[in-house]
């Protein structure tokens, strides 16, 4: 049976997010809310789809480590600005 690779994105967002959701069952240091759990979500989903895109768009590997280069950046800003607010806008969560 071969899994699509449309299919394969939201299965390891679901496991991803089952990190935190089993942290907070040990520790009273994680507390997520339902909002974080769907912002983080959104978040990692459509990472994980651009990224596909960008392995199935661009043919040459140079191309492709750059783009998902730069999608990976704008990701892990993102969830700074979430997590602690390093720019300091209204998102954040601080």
């Amino acid at each position: 049976m071969k899994v699509s690779r449309l299919l394969i994105v939201p299965i390891i967002v679901g496991i991803l997010l089952l990190i935190p959701l089993i942290g907070m069952q040990f520790s009273d240091e994680i507390v997520w809310t339902t909002s974080d759990f769907l912002v983080m979500g959104i978040l990692l989903l459509v990472t994980g789809l651009a990224i596909d895109l960008v392995l199935r768009k661009f043919p040459s590997t140079k191309s492709r480590v750059i783009f998902c280069g730069i999608i990976l950046l704008f990701f892990f800003l993102i969830w700074a600005e979430l997590a602690v607010g390093i720019f300091g806008t209204p998102f954040a969560g601080s």
